[in-house]
């Protein structure tokens, strides 16, 4: 028998259904919900909150940061203005964002008393940790539930009977600031992630994962997904050609712009620059990274989304992001754009850009004029997170000779006995994104 490919929304829509089906009717503790970047993570978030909203059934929501927290609340406002909100809050003077005052639905304060009694209450695992009541949510929501240490689920655990766990299992780990070792492979380890520990210790809890990224293009998905998602592999909400990025101004047969019309052509480019042990803030690849930005701008690109509008949508700087692996990085590129007389671009590492979309991505390889690969600059979320936050096109620029560095320094992570794997190991992952990057090379000689 032949199965019909019903295509990528009926799929997200069946996926949906199923979620909230668990949600809202079934019987286990916890639901736990993976999702790819770009697969709609927030709406099901505030769809779920609104139909337990609905149903008469009071939740709380927890996120990770006041920024998630605020955007939570911001969506929930605008899908249903007449729901009565409480965003919780700490005490510091800049706690939430200022424009929560003017919607006529939310309440905020710092004091979980005051917001008794609302249909949902939404703040920071941070927050929720310090509030105490005499009868628990019947529901909860965890918002980016794989950036959550376990022992901050500890901290809350007892505020709520029964939880919808949401997140993307590619995003990088909880931050800790101690070592982690002596906990690894156990089923306590306060420093791994929530859905980790949740599942070592609840193996039957239903599991279920958005099939489809809206953000990424046809000729992105299938690299991220498996590279990074062998374990829960999705596909992409539109097809080849569905999206298109063209440039008004032509080549001037520079490497930066012959690697920006292979981007726009394939999806990907790799600006190589000629093999060297550098700083870390390595001057010639930074300013590689910037001439890039600058003719990406000064082109006149537009991109086209067929499933959005047919007209082009003029590709301004608000648009572009630089992804690197280090703060001092980031600095050096914000510098070196300012040179050039570009504004308005986002530069930040990997931690700081999870969650977020653009046009296109520049993005120097963390690996670029290493003379090691430290776990660090292996970590499969850190490269993860930068290759997939554009909807055209990503441009890597990077040192030729990190395929012989990671032959070099092949992969020594320990196994730890009774650790699911849920994501792979970064050297491969890294191999996976060089060898594709590969086939869209441009060497450049500065």
């Amino acid at each position: 028998m032949t199965t019909v490919d019903a295509g990528p929304g009926a799929a997200a829509a069946r996926a949906t259904d199923a979620i909230l089906r668990d949600t809202l009717h079934g019987t286990e503790r916890g639901v736990v919900v993976d999702s790819p970047p770009g697969a709609g993570k927030s709406t099901l978030v505030v769809r779920a909150a609104l139909e337990l909203a609905d149903a008469g059934r009071p939740l709380m929501v927890v996120a990770q940061t006041n920024a998630q927290v605020d955007d939570l609340v911001l969506r929930l406002a605008e899908k249903n203005p007449d729901l009565p909100v409480g965003r919780l809050h700490s005490s510091d003077a800049d706690a939430y964002d200022k424009a929560l005052d003017e919607l006529p639905g939310v309440r905020t304060s710092a004091k979980a008393a005051d917001l008794a009694g609302l249909p949902v209450v939404l703040s920071t695992a941070a927050k929720w940790a310090h509030v105490k009541v005499d009868e628990p949510w019947r529901h909860a929501i965890v918002d980016e539930a794989y950036q959550m240490r376990s022992d901050s689920l500890l901290a809350v655990a007892g505020l709520f009977e029964r939880a919808l766990f949401v997140g993307d299992p590619g995003q990088l780990d909880p931050f800790a600031i101690v070592g982690s070792e002596q906990w690894a492979g156990l089923s306590y380890d306060p420093s791994a992630s929530a859905v980790t520990t949740l599942l070592a210790h609840n193996p039957g809890l239903p599991q279920h994962r958005l099939p489809v990224s809206w953000r990424l293009p046809a000729s992105a998905a299938p690299l991220v997904s498996d590279a990074f998602y062998p374990y829960t592999p999705f596909r992409s909400g539109t097809g080849p050609g569905d999206r298109r990025l063209a440039f008004a101004v032509p080549s001037d047969g520079s490497g930066p712009d012959r690697v920006i019309d292979e981007a726009a052509a394939s999806g990907w480019g790799l600006l190589e620059l000629p093999a060297r042990h550098t700083p870390r803030t390595d001057p010639e690849a930074v300013r590689a990274v910037a001439a890039v930005v600058r003719r990406l701008l000064d082109r006149g690109g537009a991109a086209v989304s067929a499933e959005r509008s047919p007209d082009p949508t003029p590709l301004t700087a608000a648009r572009i992001a630089v992804g690197t692996a280090h703060r001092d990085q980031a600095a050096a590129v914000r510098s070196a754009l300012a040179d050039l007389g570009v504004a308005d671009v986002t530069v930040d590492t990997a931690n700081r850009l999870q969650g977020r979309e653009y046009d296109v991505t520049v993005v120097l390889h963390p690996l670029s004029g290493r003379p090691d690969a430290t776990a660090f600059h292996l970590e499969t979320g850190r490269l993860c997170v930068l290759a997939s936050r554009h909807r055209h096109a990503c441009v890597v620029v990077c040192r030729a000779g990190v395929g012989d560095l990671l032959d070099d320094y092949p992969s020594t992570e320990p196994v730890q006995l009774g650790t699911l794997v849920r994501f792979p190991d970064g050297w491969e992952a890294n191999h996976a994104v060089l060898a594709h990057l590969a086939e869209h090379r441009v060497s450049w000689r500065p």
